[in-house]
């Protein structure tokens, strides 16, 4: 009997253990995506922003070909409504999945996330118009957008749905799984950029042309993969045996600190560099180009 009660004992520990160690790899995963996405968003808005501001459009065109076109002001609407409203999605998507928040403040959780849902089937809208009325593209390229595009606005309608027949746990699930796609193209960016300084250069694709084998896997993986991972996670938390947690919360821990890294390197040697380049009036290099051509033109 006290054998049993010992073990019984240990058993639990361990499991408590495992509990909090997911919890703990989950928010350390969360902490370092929002500080990766406040970047971003400065970088968005010191760029296109700051370029519009000094009425310099031209120079958008130097990360989005054709980003802006003098004569076709529905196109350059669409590129100003699609960057600016990714900001303001950006900024509205990690609020939406502190506890803190949706239990103090719900009348906010609410509205915030009744625009949310609208502004992501208008950047959808918007990044379809600019991927495929451009003829430089790849056809996996096309696709990649085109599927994304369908899985942001249904995956939208999904959270909308349970949230109104208040099945919080279906609709929890639902916003998680929106979060992970709407932000495929911070987590391309961050990808790329590993995948370019790992092999010292761009394998696997033309920096010109933006097309190659890896660009057309990476352009669809860069939000399947998340996606997967996240029901890993799911299933580890929700029905996963304590090595299953543990292991889960290893893996999300090192997956975190990749990320961290990709991101400080997308911000010294890409983000800063184009933000010098464009306030000095100065051609964007070559090397500063590989993450974009013409990713910041779709609904990523």
């Amino acid at each position: 009997m006290i054998m049993s009660a010992t073990v019984w004992t240990g058993e639990s520990d361990l499991s408590v253990a495992a509990d909090a160690a997911l919890k703990t790899a989950a928010r350390f995963w969360f902490i370092v995506f929002g500080a990766s996405q406040l970047v971003f968003i400065a970088y968005v808005i010191a760029f296109y922003g700051g370029a519009a501001i000094r009425g310099d459009l031209q120079a958008w065109n130097r990360v989005i070909p054709s980003g802006y076109t003098p004569g076709h002001p529905m196109s350059n609407a669409a590129v100003a409504v699609h960057l600016f409203v990714a900001v303001a999605i950006m900024a509205a998507g990690p609020l939406q999945l502190i506890p803190q928040i949706r239990q103090r403040a719900p009348r906010f959780h609410h509205w915030n996330g009744r625009l949310y849902a609208t502004s992501l089937f208008m950047i959808s809208v918007t990044g379809l118009q600019m991927i495929w009325s451009r003829a430089d593209a790849s056809v996996a390229q096309y696709v990649g957008t085109g599927l994304h595009a369908v899985l942001i606005m249904s995956f939208a309608a999904l959270t909308v749905r349970y949230a109104i027949a208040r099945d919080l746990t279906a609709h929890r699930r639902w916003a998680l799984r929106l979060f992970m796609v709407v932000n495929a193209g911070l987590f391309f960016r961050i990808g790329l950029l590993q995948w370019v300084f790992l092999y010292k250069g761009p394998v696997g694709f033309d920096p010109k042309t933006f097309a190659g084998p890896f660009l057309s896997v990476w352009s669809i993986a860069d939000y399947v993969l998340p996606l997967v991972i996240l029901e890993i996670y799911l299933h580890a938390r929700d029905r996963g045996g304590v090595t299953s947690r543990f292991a889960t919360a290893v893996v999300l821990m090192m997956l975190t600190i990749a990320m961290g890294l990709g991101i400080s390197t997308a911000a010294t040697l890409l983000w800063a560099p184009r933000i010098r380049a464009v306030n000095s009036g100065k051609p964007i290099a070559n090397a500063e180009h590989y993450s974009s051509n013409n990713q910041e033109g779709t609904v990523r």
